[in-house]
């Protein structure tokens, strides 16, 4: 079975962030990998982000965030960016906060 993958406004702001295009198109490729069997693709995550999984892009650098709809056969992807453990520029934290405020849409 095939998803629609939709990028939430958030996430397309930081795809189109992404001033590098190799590195921008080799997200895109992996966002696109996401229609299929994305329940088997990346991880499933913990605490506030427990609806949601991660997957890993553009050599194990970039987190692609994103939440498996299975009544209307969509991926929506959440948030996108670099990994920097500890930092408030972390994509989990930004992630958290997209999803607190409601732009996870």
């Amino acid at each position: 079975m095939s998803y629609k993958v939709v990028l939430s406004e958030p996430a397309a702001d930081q795809i189109r962030q992404v001033r590098d295009k190799r590195i921008q198109g080799m997200l895109l490729e992996k966002i696109r990998d996401l229609a299929d069997s994305p329940n088997k693709k990346g991880k499933a995550l913990v605490g506030d982000l427990k609806a949601y999984r991660s997957v890993r892009a553009v050599g194990q650098r970039y987190r692609i965030i994103y939440q498996i709809e299975e009544e209307t056969v969509r991926v929506i992807v959440v948030a996108l960016g670099l990994r920097k453990q500890g930092e408030k520029r972390d994509i989990y934290k930004l992630a958290q906060k997209i999803v607190q405020i409601g732009l996870a849409d």
